[in-house]
């Protein structure tokens, strides 16, 4: 079977750049299949993750110019498309163009949707009526797309529920860390790994860690990801005067080996769809602490069991809870040992076979 996938980018250190080269990697490895990625990965960038030497991987470039970008995006693929003749197509894309693919595109071939966030996503703070209204257009344009995709994917039931489709089918990520390392869970860290974005809400964990420090000054926080620019999170630590608590590293591969060293992961973000950094914290034995936001923690945390999950934006209870994992290593270790028993139903074969399923069974229906 021939997949085209299209995607935004996958040379960076994101979700879905990770989970893509996993699940192309066993399309192929297991049933032979031909996988095509479409993205916009500004030339010849280099991968963050390794792909399947298989893959084929094909970059296209846009204008910056809002009208002649959709008219080039819409020629460029039904140009692809047409050339790389994939019996499926997945779009794995959360921006504003990719809800419009089921109305560009004039094919026969089934168009399946991947949703990795949630219908609210909130990349930047809405400053002003005419933000509001934009957003709220934006929102109704991609309700509508989504409609019109032959099948759409969620990633979690409260993902798939916010979106009132009717075609629609629940697959959670798979996890595909194990660690073989006892964590003790005796380091004084907590860790976080996101993208200096609005969404991520880093700028909430930063004001949650000032307090925090006040109680515990001989613990840190270890933040991985890449800076967007969006917020200065390296002047806002120096400003809440936690920079000898905070440091900040650039994404890394083994990952792993620092989930390991720590004690702790927190998330604070604002929106979620289904954040694999909580499995790959669990794998490793972490207790998670996170915010209650739309959707992605809930669909994942039981709260007082693998970890607790805060009323969204309740700083208070956050900062509460947070002090008490620190101050109990028994309560960690109870929750950590909770969080990787839980994994085990996100294991990579029994989810990539829901997958093959799906290609095999989807039809065309717009």
């Amino acid at each position: 079977m021939r997949i085209l996938y299209i995607v935004p980018k996958i040379n960076n250190a994101g979700g879905v750049a990770r989970v893509l080269s996993v699940k192309s990697d066993y399309c192929i490895e297991n049933w032979n299949y031909e996988i095509t990625i479409l993205t916009q990965n500004n030339g010849n960038a280099p991968l963050f993750y390794e792909f399947n030497k298989n893959v084929v991987i094909e970059d296209i470039q846009y204008s910056q110019q809002k009208i002649k970008f959709f008219f080039q995006f819409r020629k460029h693929l039904q140009e692809k498309i047409d050339a790389i003749k994939p019996d499926r197509i997945v779009v794995s894309d959360n921006g504003f163009k990719a809800y419009l693919i089921p109305f560009l595109l004039k094919t026969k071939i089934p168009i399946i949707f991947e949703a990795h966030g949630s219908r609210f996503n909130k990349e930047k703070k809405a400053n002003g009526i005419f933000q509001r209204i934009g957003f709220k257009f934006s929102d109704a344009i991609k309700k509508a797309g989504a409609k019109r995709f032959d099948l759409f994917i969620a990633l979690s039931k409260e993902n798939l529920s916010e979106w009132e489709v009717k075609d629609g089918v629940v697959i959670p990520n798979p996890i595909w860390i194990e660690s073989t390392k006892d964590n003790f869970l005796e380091t004084k860290k907590v860790i976080a790994v996101a993208r200096h974005s609005y969404e991520k809400g880093l700028d909430r964990l930063l004001k949650i860690w000032k307090e925090v420090v006040k109680v515990h000054p001989d613990w840190e926080l270890d933040i991985y990801g890449d800076s967007s620019g969006q917020i200065e999170l390296f002047e806002m630590a120096k400003e809440l005067k936690i920079e000898q608590n905070v440091n900040f590293h650039l994404p890394v591969l083994e990952i792993l080996e620092q989930y390991e060293q720590a004690s702790i992961y927190a998330m604070t973000s604002r929106t979620e769809g289904f954040p694999m950094v909580l499995l790959e914290a669990m794998a490793c034995g972490l207790p998670i602490i996170a915010y209650d936001c739309p959707v992605g923690p809930r669909s994942i945390i039981t709260n007082s069991v693998d970890g607790f999950l805060i009323k969204d934006g309740d700083e208070k209870l956050f900062i509460q809870k947070l002090l008490e994992l620190m101050n109990d290593v028994n309560l960690r270790k109870e929750l950590g040992k909770n969080g990787t028993k839980k994994i085990q139903q996100y294991k990579l074969e029994p989810i990539m076979n829901k997958w093959k399923l799906l290609f095999e069974s989807v039809q065309k229906k717009h």
